[in-house]
């Protein structure tokens, strides 16, 4: 027997359906089960109440992940005496660093996002030990990694999300991918799935290969 609320019908269907992307990203976020289930209780709670300012359904997926990050960070406010700004920024993150890249590792001279040969690399990493990677990664660019990598939202939408520059998005992704794999490495050599010191012959790459994070674009 059909609902006779027709919100009620909607909001229940689209809240199931991303019940277990919402728990897997609340529980990257936060580090923590019982703060996850907390994290998606309450962020479940917030979009019902705020369902009528959503004048377009087909984006509820963005729109409730955008209620998700930013009651994370309310809450992370609440334990820690500063401001979300603060909270979504690290130090240092506009100045420069030496980026780690696995292809460099591997003599690759460009980097693709879960490519060969980085495909094969983190095939032989546990899942835990990505875990264990992700989870030490700072706040502010795991929480990009997060909607970009493991829930697949485009920059502008990570924009609109985090009430940042779409450049800003760019950047610390490009970071946290980068103290991502220099950690998956160093992992990967403490438990002896790669050698320390690697030296095989440079392959050859073809020079109008294309970065493989251009589905983060908008369409």
């Amino acid at each position: 027997m059909k609902s006779n609320n027709p919100d009620r019908e909607f909001f229940e269907q689209a809240v199931t359906g991303l019940l277990d992307r919402l728990y897997g990203a609340a529980l990257r976020l936060s580090r923590n089960r019982d703060d996850a289930e907390d994290l998606v209780a309450e962020t479940v709670a917030k979009a019902w109440a705020s369902l009528a300012g959503l004048h377009d359904r087909q984006s509820f997926r963005p729109w409730v992940f955008r209620i998700l990050t930013n009651t994370y960070f309310s809450a992370r406010r609440k334990h820690v005496e500063t401001s979300l700004e603060a909270l979504a920024t690290e130090p240092g993150e506009d100045g420069e660093e030496s980026a780690f890249s696995i292809f460099e590792q591997l003599h690759q001279p460009f980097l693709l996002w879960w490519g060969t040969p980085e495909q094969e690399f983190l095939n032989r990493v546990l899942r835990e030990h990505l875990t264990r990677a992700l989870d030490a990664l700072p706040e502010a660019f795991r929480v990009v990694v997060v909607l970009a990598e493991l829930e697949g939202f485009s920059y502008p939408e990570i924009a609109h999300m985090l009430d940042v520059p779409v450049g800003t998005v760019r950047s610390r992704l490009s970071r946290g991918r980068a103290q991502l794999q220099q950690m998956l490495w160093q992992i990967a050599e403490e438990a002896g799935l790669m050698a320390r010191t690697r030296s095989p012959a440079a392959p050859v790459i073809d020079p109008d290969a294309q970065p493989a994070d251009k589905h983060h674009e908008q369409r």
